[in-house]
């Protein structure tokens, strides 16, 4: 097991601080998970990936980690506040289907880009609607601590006796005493002692298609109580590592640690983890703003938006080129740019197999481990480990070019970085660009398929049949291979 060196952003104290687990060897992690109501799109995959890299980094380093990212069924309403519809009631209602129907098919399809994008499935994956119960249970304590009351059937938690006793804004930042002050109430929130008091419980109108039995009225829960809830019952109180989009910091976590002070007497997550937002011109992509390009449409190349189709390696390399808490702009020209980088990446690793050591070596690889693991130890630095894989690339090409000369030592040591940290940690399958090929020994049948053409052009060649040579090369070239020949026979690379 490596020395643990690992240092993060800790939202909460606005530092990196040194990862030390509550429990040794082992690591509790937390991560809200999608309101399944439509289909994924590139806003979705950056804290996929953002905490699939870290669940990757924490595994390798030896930590037994339990992964729980939840999924919202239930409860969460529009514009993230308490009034208006479901979102998923809506499009159930919209769609004239069940709400769990909406939930299965959106959940399949989120599952199916997740796999392609090749994020690990995480340890538990719990419902709100299936912990019912225990939201029920986590309000009666509530109650029971005198942070919260009911009024109309519906349950709220008092934010100003709160803050009064906590600081209700310690994540965010927000002045609370100001918004307090300034809210103002929202039509059908007069049940509300104030303004900025958000539902834990929410009686249920006669046409809510989605409620249940509780002490206070046939209803749903609140969408910030099921992370609190699940959270602390999977993972215990307290816990390592509670993960989200910053997007997510206010309302949703800051009412999340409320509720933990309120229910336990004590906060329950020791680091707070955000990725900053996938922006197009500058503003955020999300459904709310209707900007949003799914993640089908990425791999098919059918949103208008769009020049191309762009495999999912090619979207999971241009999330990691930024470092997670950067914002990322999205534009075809940002694509094609990371679609290059890995083609050049990937021709790097396939060169690797086919370099012959020598004797004697005139490159210095002994660092590059350690700088890799020093990028991912500082919060993350996808991208500066890219960096140093792209140094392993440029001294591939000067051994395969003959400028360099690499002993079998040195390959084999390229070989383990280009595993444990291009493979392993940053997930990087080698695809093809443009297939939706999954699994780390796609690439080998088609390496084989190009490999029997050229050596049927090389004898062609010596058979001086020139038409048949020239139809091979010129059609490998077509489809986007470039090939070279050479006083060995030949080299082929994909077309930068």
């Amino acid at each position: 097991m490596k020395q643990n060196d690992l240092t993060i952003y800790n939202s909460i104290s606005r530092n990196k601080e040194r990862f030390i687990p509550i429990h040794e060897g082992r690591v509790g992690m937390y991560v809200c998970g999608p309101t399944v109501y439509g289909e994924g799109h590139l806003g979705h995959a950056r804290p996929a990936i953002t905490f699939d890299i870290l669940y990757r980094y924490l595994c390798h380093l030896g930590y037994k980690v339990r992964y729980v990212r939840n999924i919202t069924d239930v409860g969460h309403l529009e514009h993230d506040a308490d009034e208006g519809e479901d979102k998923i009631a809506k499009k159930a209602r919209i769609e004239q289907l069940e709400p769990m129907e909406v939930v299965q098919h959106y959940l399949n399809s989120y599952h199916k880009s997740m796999e392609a994008l090749n994020v690990l499935p995480p340890s538990i994956e719990p419902h709100a609607s299936g912990h019912i119960i225990e939201q029920i249970e986590y309000i009666k304590k509530i109650l029971d601590s005198g942070y919260a009351y009911e009024s109309h059937g519906s349950v709220y938690f008092d934010v100003p006796k709160y803050n009064r006793d906590f600081h209700y804004g310690k994540l965010s930042g927000r002045n609370i005493d100001e918004l307090l002050a300034t809210t103002r109430a929202l039509d059908g929130q007069e049940e509300k002692h104030n303004p900025a008091d958000f539902a834990l419980w929410k009686k249920a109108a006669p046409e809510h298609i989605m409620h249940w039995p509780s002490p206070w009225s046939e209803g749903f829960p609140g969408w910030h109580l099921e992370c609190s809830t699940m959270g602390e019952k999977y993972l215990g109180t307290p816990f390592d590592i509670h993960g989200g989009g910053m997007d997510l910091m206010f309302p949703h976590h800051e009412c999340e640690i409320a509720q933990s002070v309120a229910h336990n007497g004590k906060e329950s997550v020791h680091y707070w983890m955000h990725n900053n937002m996938i922006t197009i011109n500058g503003k955020k992509m999300g459904k709310s703003l209707g900007n949003f390009i799914t993640l089908n449409e990425f791999f098919t190349g059918t949103h208008p938006a769009l020049t191309q189709a762009y495999s999912p390696m090619t979207i999971r390399f241009f999330i990691l080129q930024a470092q997670y808490r950067s914002t990322l702009d999205f534009s075809n020209e940002a694509l094609q740019g990371a679609e290059k980088a890995l083609n050049r990446m990937l021709e790097g690793r396939r060169r690797l197999n086919e370099l012959t050591p020598s004797q004697e070596s005139t490159v210095d690889v002994s660092q590059l481990r350690g700088k890799c693991y020093e990028a991912l130890d500082d919060d993350l630095n996808t991208p500066i480990v890219i960096a140093h894989l792209f140094d392993a690339c440029r001294i591939i090409n000067q051994v395969n070019d003959g400028n360099a000369k690499a002993t079998s030592e040195d390959i084999a040591e390229l070989k383990e970085v280009f595993d444990a940290f291009l493979s392993d940690i940053l997930g990087i399958r080698t695809e093809m660009p443009g297939t939706d090929t999954v699994g780390g020994d796609s690439l080998k049948p088609f390496e084989d398929a190009v490999d029997l053409l050229l050596d049927i052009r090389a004898k062609a060649k010596a058979d001086k049949d020139w038409t048949t040579s020239d139809l091979i090369r010129n059609k490998l070239g077509e489809i986007g291979f470039d090939v070279k020949d050479t006083k060995d026979g030949y080299e082929w690379s994909i077309k930068k």
